[in-house]
């Protein structure tokens, strides 16, 4: 018998609407029965792509007797993070306050009100079920020893409503400090930052590569080329069939956790993207084009959307789900799938009898990083191999989309499609930013989080702030990839949604949670960058490049108020605002405003023949932004900060006023 997970859009609860635990979906109904019943809130969170959390379902969710536990004692609750960051983020800082550590699965109680009084993560069956005892003799015998917890929690949890601005932006010693502490925490063997478990770094990456932008510090360079060789050799990447898996368990990038999600693609895109701008590395160029054909073959809704993930686990030769059994091989599989010379495809990719990864291999270039453009018999063998992976089981696909996520992968799209002047990537830029704007906004102009076609409505949940602040960036980028107004209208109007809805008064910078929309047990604010950009850090870039666009400097000084709260925490941690620093740096030495009237790609062309990080572009049709006032067509306009050069009527002459306003002089 299915329980009220039936209906869900999230295809992670829907993996647990035959538990015989009687879940709710978090919402009005859940909180109603515990205060009801007096009972508290058992709230299990994690997503569809998590080992842990499919170990912790099976151990304890499918079993009867623990499922009898729950039931008797709690008004159980499961959410997908991925849907909700929100409640996610709210609930995971108690988790790390009471433990100092966090993770997925993650497993909170919490009072009636939705206060958090204990928590944790994964738990095996029988310390589960000792603490679910546990926590309900504290419950019934010691609830005003609880009422401390709670009251110290809330007050811990809420803190980054309270933070106030620093008075002014000191941005050279942050991003000084910043670059001190990356080259001391550099892996000068491997790559990245720090050791084991590793992950991309990718905000990182990109704030050394703009900053090589400004000052030419060839000494920041290093830093990036090994990294992001290191990641492309490696068994994080997918050799075959592209993608990146979310990070590595080991120092040399080898050995991945195999679930792969559309916003690590998102955002290495464009780290490998800005590299080869800035390189011309064909290795740069072959694992961006590889990421995106991945995504179209595999991540991509027939309408357009972008879906979220894939799993880690998929059933191996025996049936058993197993992590990462879809991605390795055996030489003897290696032997009756190429038509060719196997040894040298199993020497190619380190195939061994030994193997690499529970006696099985994951295809990989190590030894030979910074060689990974295959010679005609490897394409001829890659192919052949990833057309026999094919025929394997799958790993379970997180098929809903995401606002927050496409838009993160969209604005990469809308970079990939200029600097290559491809138009397949165009088209499927379009198809996905029309797929959003009729699908997730609202015919008054909100808009929502997660779709799902199976659901009903299929768009649910109201947008957070991290979905907005990615559409405002998306919208602005779309307009200057295709010049079409519909998407700087886009990008205007949910900004003012945006800002209306989520803009702090007394302190400034954006809430997650919007003014009309379910409010939490706090208020919170996104500032950090971790796996993915803070709310706060890409709305702060948007604005400032929307701004320069359409000539509102309200905008322009909406991110500066961000930027102001930013500064006042990053101190502590500069690392941790690597995309907040990207921005401050785009304010500090302000924008370059390219205007091109007309349709003359011969210019057009001259201005994406370099990654110009700090510049925007406005081509076609006019808008009412005064940046368009007396242009004529047939020129290009360099403006700085609105100050502009002489026109610019050839391509040399455009690159001479580029290059004179980019470099200062």
């Amino acid at each position: 018998m299915s329980n009220r997970l039936v209906d869900a859009t999230s295809p992670y609860l829907r993996q647990h609407r035959d538990n015989p635990v009687h879940w709710y979906q978090w919402g009005d109904e859940a909180f109603e029965e515990a205060r009801r019943t007096g009972r508290p809130i058992l709230l299990s969170v994690g997503y569809s792509a998590c080992h842990w959390c499919h170990v912790m379902a099976h151990e304890s969710f499918e079993d009867d007797a623990t499922a009898a536990v729950m039931n008797s004692l709690f008004i159980n609750v499961k959410v997908d993070r991925e849907e909700r960051p929100d409640v996610d983020a709210v609930y995971m800082d108690a988790v790390q306050a009471l433990t100092g550590r966090g993770g997925w699965p993650m497993t909170v109680f919490l009072t009636p009100d939705g206060e958090p009084f204990y928590g944790g993560t994964y738990y095996p069956r029988d310390t589960f079920v000792k603490l679910m005892n546990a926590v309900d003799d504290a419950w019934t015998n010691r609830r005003d020893e609880l009422q401390q917890n709670v009251d110290a929690l809330v007050e811990s949890i809420g803190r980054t409503a309270l933070i106030a601005p620093a008075d002014d932006i000191d941005t050279p010693r942050l991003i000084s400090s910043t670059v001190d502490a990356l080259r001391q925490n550099f892996d000068s063997t491997w790559g990245g930052f720090g050791g084991a478990p590793k992950f991309p770094s990718t905000f990182a990456l990109d704030l050394l590569m703009r900053i090589y932008s400004v000052n030419k510090d060839a000494t920041l360079l290093p830093l990036v080329r090994t990294s992001l060789d290191a990641m492309a050799a490696g068994g994080m990447y997918d050799h075959l069939g592209g993608g990146f898996s979310r990070y590595s368990v080991d120092q040399q990038w080898l050995v991945p956790h195999f679930e792969k999600m559309l916003y690590d693609q998102a955002l290495l895109t464009r780290v490998y993207l800005h590299s080869w701008q800035l390189t011309g590395e064909q290795r740069d160029e072959q694992v961006v084009r590889e990421i995106i054909a991945y995504i179209a073959r595999d991540l991509t809704h027939s309408s357009g959307g972008f879906y979220s993930a894939e799993d880690a686990d998929s059933l191996d030769e025996h049936g058993h789900s197993e992590e990462g059994a879809f991605y390795t091989w055996t030489p003897a599989e290696v032997r009756r799938t190429v038509s060719g010379d196997a040894e040298a495809v199993l020497q190619y990719w380190d195939i061994t009898d030994d193997g690499n990864f529970e006696g099985r291999s994951i295809p990989n270039r190590i030894r030979q990083r910074a060689d990974i453009i295959r010679p005609a018999h490897i394409v001829t063998a890659q192919q052949e191999m990833l057309a026999v992976r094919s025929q394997r089981p799958r790993p379970g696909l997180d098929n809903k989309v995401l606002t927050e996520w496409n838009a993160m992968m969209l604005s990469s799209l809308c970079e990939v499609a200029a600097a290559f002047e491809d138009q397949t990537y165009i088209a499927m830029a379009t198809a996905n930013a029309r797929f959003l704007v009729d699908n997730l906004r609202m015919p008054d102009g909100s808009w929502r989080r997660s779709w799902q076609s199976d659901a009903t409505p299929s768009a649910r949940h109201s947008a957070l702030a991290h979905d907005l602040a990615h559409v405002v960036d998306a919208m602005t980028r779309m307009y200057e990839l295709t010049s079409d107004h519909e998407w700087l209208t886009v990008a205007i109007e949910t900004a003012q949604h945006l800002i209306e809805h989520h803009w702090d008064t007394e302190h400034g910078g954006l809430f997650t949670v919007g003014s009309t929309a379910e409010q939490l047990v706090v208020r919170q604010k996104d500032l950090m960058d971790n796996a993915t950009p803070s709310a706060n850090s890409v709305a702060a870039m948007a604005f400032l490049r929307l701004s320069a666009i359409t000539g509102d400097e309200s905008l322009r000084q909406r991110a500066h108020d961000i930027l102001r709260l930013l500064a006042r925490v990053a101190p502590n941690a500069p690392s941790a605002f690597g995309n907040a620093l990207a921005a401050g740096l785009l304010l500090h030495i302000g924008t370059t405003e390219v205007v091109i009237p007309g349709t003359e790609q011969t210019l057009i062309s001259v201005y994406r023949e370099q990654w110009r990080p700090h510049a925007v572009l406005a081509w076609g049709a006019p808008t009412d932004s005064p940046l368009w006032s007396g242009r004529e067509p047939g020129a290009a306009y360099v403006c700085r900060d609105y100050v502009c050069l002489l026109p610019a009527s050839t391509p040399d002459d455009m690159r001479q006023r580029l290059f004179t306003t980019e470099s200062g002089e």
